[in-house]
């Protein structure tokens, strides 16, 4: 049964924008397929709506569930608004758009252009994983250069997993649903309403006391790297603090990948923050060592890539 979400009703308008249908949502958002009145161009709007803490009345407005969940709403509020100001500054060909926001209906809308494409985790589901080399190769160093803009402003994406990254047609990637997105260097307490993923999230995302870095969102890169070839989500971080059920990915998939890309997923997802790499350029240094990047990838990679997308397996 497809999961229902508390959103406004198609043909509602805010802003400029006439909402057109619900695309999905989360514990903290809801994400609408929209116009913008003026030029008809579609958009995509995602609205802060922490399930957990917000309720929405009928006349559409957001408020706090009870009266003790009040500070946390508008705290969580006010940062997810700050957050998008800076947001949309952010300017980078494998980072999704920003290209308005504004406060309505007592909770706050982020606008992002929309992009015509697939979903990797539509993509992954249909493949079953074993994603070849050359995919990842050629998706996530790109990746990996937006998500450094993110961190070079202090912010941290905090939610990357495959349903987060699209593939535009011609093979470009984005970093998509920055509604978890936070500032750092900061305790997982003062983060309001986290949103985990089990499987990319880390074990500081969970603990009231992790402190949240570069190396968080490392994490997830390295699980979700890991995902395209497994075809599943990882072991939830929880599961890994005792006896770790995860086999290294350098052992389970050496006969497939070569060692340096196994290896820099393993050091990505090291169960202890502080053995993973503390930056990207440490990550990306590991990732590309020894590959055909390092020695000059050509430039064809996302034209194949963008074949692979049409049902043609990369070459």
């Amino acid at each position: 049964m497809r999961k229902k979400f508390s959103g406004l009703r198609p043909g509602t308008v805010l802003d400029n924008y006439e909402l057109r249908k619900v695309l999905g949502g989360g514990g903290f958002s809801v994400v609408y397929l929209a116009r913008e009145c003026d030029s008809g161009k579609p958009v995509v709007i995602k609205e802060y709506m922490p399930n957990k803490l917000a309720r929405r009345k009928r006349d559409g407005v957001v408020t706090a569930r009870n009266p003790e969940f009040s500070t946390r709403l508008s705290r969580g509020r006010k940062l997810f608004f700050q957050e998008a100001s800076t947001l949309a500054t952010l300017k980078h060909p494998n980072i999704v758009n920003v290209v308005n926001f504004f406060q309505a209906n007592g909770t706050v809308y982020l606008v992002m252009e929309y992009q015509d494409g697939e979903n990797l985790q539509h993509y992954l589901q249909g493949r079953r994983g074993g994603l070849s080399e050359k995919f990842l190769r050629t998706v996530f160093p790109p990746l990996l250069d937006g998500l450094e803009l993110i961190h070079d402003n202090d912010l941290l994406h905090l939610d990357i997993k495959p349903g987060n990254i699209h593939i535009c047609r011609g093979g470009r990637p984005l970093l998509l649903d920055f509604g978890a997105v936070n500032g750092f260097p900061q305790s997982r307490q003062d983060t309001p309403g986290q949103v985990i993923s089990p499987g990319f999230s880390p074990a500081e995302q969970y603990d009231s006391r992790g402190y949240l870095g570069p190396w968080t969102d490392l994490y997830a890169i390295g699980a979700t790297m890991r995902a395209c070839i497994e075809g599943r989500p990882p072991p939830a971080a929880a599961q890994r603090r005792s006896k770790d059920p995860m086999r290294p990915a350098r052992i389970a998939f050496r006969k497939r990948y070569s060692d340096g890309l196994l290896r820099a997923i393993d050091w990505a997802m090291d169960p202890d923050p502080m053995l993973r790499p503390q930056s990207v350029t440490e990550f990306r240094a590991a990732l590309l060592r020894g590959s055909a990047a390092e020695a000059g990838t050509p430039t064809s990679a996302l034209g194949r890539l963008a074949s692979s997308l049409l049902g043609k397996d990369p070459s």
